[in-house]
């Protein structure tokens, strides 16, 4: 037993002893396990580490290797453009080969030509110095010539002044009051009775005789016809044009540029050619034919052609405009602007007076004056006197003017070179019809406009009878119309042309008679000698 126990303690310190031995060994074991694990982080670590230092050496690498590829592609560029510079120099330099070789063969070329020039050179200084003296013998002609025509210009001005002597001469051996005929055309309605006309113009190379056939019944009804033949300064028939017409009247404008008061006035009864004559178709617009134009818009062109010419001698001029109507015996302003007229619904115009001015002219207070500057222009004043200017309807005519107009153009020059000085007044006038009460027809208000008509005309016939019989006194103030146009009628310093319209037709035959006879009597007055105006 005591062996066995001794044994079994053997046994147990030997199991006790191997298990110690066995814990070491696990422990050895573990360690080691330890040991071999942080070996083999350390070496995982150290394999990425390298791996990790082996792409960064890689990228560096591919880094290096693509700067190295762009430098030799720079490289190679850079070499491209230094072999294409390099044949571009060379070509260059072929090329200044070429040029230097040219222009060598130039120089020699030149330097001939340089000779060659020298000598031409002198050729042409010779021939500078030849007309350098030629030069100066011109200088020297040139200020004789400037003297001439200094003198020559002077002798123009001379002549001018003495060409309006002579033109106003010309003008009074005509007659400072004259009268023209004119026969209007038949109109379509009038036709039919061509072949009975009352008016015949006998074959004359004057052109100025005119007979009227009038044919009236006795008190045994017996139809007895007499001849009255007319004789005037001028007779125009119905072919004549506005431009023949005209060609007449050019002289008088001209007077009243050289500084005389002329007067133009158109006489007749309704419809026998009066507006037609002084200015032309009713509507005068842009596009109005220029053979068609009647006196007063032919007379301002006529100046202004004029005016244009005497400026290069010296003279400069300004016209000024007015348009009036004699309407019952009152001056009506047709330019008057709208707030002032009476036909815009104010009860009268602003009354006009006529009055003489400190130089004896006669003039019109309060009318509207326009400053006439353009063809334009006068159409335009043409066009609105038109249309203020009072018409109706008589047995005569249904557009019959029931008024004088009167248009009035003050041409005052002044000529800077000579000092001399014009003033001028052109007055042209289309008067209302002449027919006589009976045959107008007119009743109420017409009655009383043909009744001031007649009367105004009935004053022009006494004023033209008092002048044909040199009378001192002439009745002028007993009517608006010898008032107005006093320093136009028989002052002794004025032109006047009277125009007698006829008409053709048979049933006008009483009334053209009466016409006639009218301007029969304005022929045979005689006003003096003309005196020219300067202006103040």
């Amino acid at each position: 037993m005591t062996q066995l126990q001794y044994d079994n303690k053997l046994l147990l310190s030997r199991a006790e002893e191997a298990e110690k031995q066995t814990k070491t060994l696990r422990e050895e074991v573990e360690e080691r396990d330890r040991t071999l694990h942080e070996a083999d982080r350390r070496r995982e670590d150290e394999v990425d580490e390298l791996q990790r230092k082996h792409k960064r050496q890689t990228e560096d690498l591919h880094d290096e290797k693509r700067a190295l590829q762009k430098t030799i592609d720079e490289l190679q560029e850079t070499l491209d453009a230094t072999k294409s510079s390099l044949r571009t120099k060379r070509e260059d330099c072929t090329r200044l080969e070429a040029t230097v070789s040219k222009q060598a063969n130039d120089q020699i070329e030149i330097e001939s030509s340089n000779r060659s020039l020298k000598a031409k050179v002198e050729c042409l200084e010779n021939e500078i110095n030849g007309r350098e003296i030629r030069i100066a013998e011109l200088e020297e002609g040139l200020a004789s010539r400037s003297q001439t025509v200094d003198e020559l210009e002077a002798k123009l001005r001379k002549e001018e002044t003495q060409r309006r002597r002579l033109h106003n001469t010309i003008q009074e051996l005509k007659g400072n009051i004259r009268v023209f005929c004119r026969v209007r055309p038949l109109l379509d309605g009038e036709k039919d009775a061509a072949a009975a006309l009352p008016v015949s113009l006998p074959d004359c190379d004057d052109k100025n005789e005119i007979e009227l056939l009038q044919s009236s019944e006795t008190a045994l009804g017996k139809t007895t016809s007499k001849t009255f033949p007319f004789k005037f300064d001028r007779v125009f028939a119905p072919q004549s044009s506005q431009d023949e017409v005209f060609e007449e009247v050019s002289q008088l404008i001209q007077s009243a540029l050289d500084g005389y008061p002329v007067c133009i006035f158109a006489y007749g009864q309704t419809g026998s050619g009066k507006t037609h004559t002084m200015q032309g178709p009713d509507t005068l617009g842009a596009n109005a034919e220029l053979g068609c134009l009647g006196i007063i818009p032919r007379a301002v062109g006529q100046i202004y052609e004029n005016t244009s010419k005497l400026a290069e001698r010296g003279w400069e001029y300004t016209l000024e405009g007015q348009f009036l109507e004699i309407y019952n015996e009152t001056l009506q302003d047709l330019l008057a602007p709208a707030g002032r007229s009476a036909s815009a619904g104010s009860d009268k115009q602003t009354k006009l007076d006529i009055y003489q001015d400190s130089e004896g002219h006669t003039r019109v207070k309060n009318v509207t004056t326009v400053k006439v500057d353009s063809a334009e222009r006068v159409r335009w004043l043409l066009a609105k006197a038109a249309e203020n200017r009072t018409v109706a309807a008589t047995n005569c005519n249904e557009r019959s003017s029931r008024s004088h107009s009167v248009f009035t153009l003050y041409l005052c020059g002044k000529n800077s070179l000579t000092g001399e000085s014009s003033s001028g007044v052109l007055n042209l006038i289309d008067l209302a019809g002449s027919e006589r009460l009976s045959a107008s027809g007119s009743s109420g208000d017409r009655l009383k406009e043909t009744q001031a008509i007649n009367k105004s005309l009935a004053c022009l016939g006494d004023v033209i009878a008092a002048l044909a019989k040199g009378n001192r006194h002439i009745p002028y103030r007993n009517s608006k119309l010898t008032h107005l146009l006093q320093e136009s009628l028989g002052a002794g310093n004025s032109k006047t042309l009277m125009f007698v319209c006829v008409n053709p037709s048979p049933a006008s035959t009483q009334e053209s008679l009466c016409s006639l006879q009218f301007a029969t009597k304005v022929n045979s007055c005689q006003i003096g000698t003309a005196r020219r105006q300067a202006a103040s």
